[in-house]
């Protein structure tokens, strides 16, 4: 996943594509803070969480730029979101996370909200990185209030 950034990064550089080459430099700088901060090299999976984190962040911006009528903001952080949607691993229809959560569901057996924490331990494990967690969250909440 890093190679695949850094070549992306070169080629940007040669084709002068300004928008690609700032969301991959942002990306590859998060990867290597959580470098010096973990104190050892990222693999795979922990470079799809930063992606991650970082399309999450760009959606909550996007909230407050709508908030103050900003869309030549708004227009930037979606193309923002598009380049890094690229990195990450194919994202599962609503219909695939309604399965898992619904395999998760007979396998815990879940009564009340309060098994919440559990659900959602056993469901990050299988769908982090192929799921938005926000949405996957608010599809039990609604099926644990049932």
């Amino acid at each position: 996943m890093k190679e695949k950034i850094l070549i992306d990064l070169k080629n940007a550089m040669k084709n002068q594509n300004k928008d690609l080459l700032n969301v991959i430099r942002m990306v590859k700088g998060a990867i290597q803070m959580e470098e010096i901060k973990v104190k050892h090299e990222l693999n795979d999976e922990e470079v799809i969480t930063i992606i991650a984190r970082e399309i999450k962040t760009r959606k909550e911006s996007i909230k407050e730029f709508e908030k103050g009528n900003r869309q030549d903001l708004i227009d930037k952080t979606n193309k923002e979101i598009e380049i890094l949607n690229k990195y990450m691993p194919e994202q599962l229809t609503e219909e695939e996370i309604k399965n898992e959560i619904d395999k998760v569901f007979e396998e815990l057996k879940p009564t009340s909200i309060s098994d919440m924490g559990k659900v959602m331990g056993a469901l990050t494990k299988t769908l982090k990185g192929k799921a938005d967690l926000g949405l996957v969250n608010s599809i039990v909440r609604e099926k644990l209030n049932k």
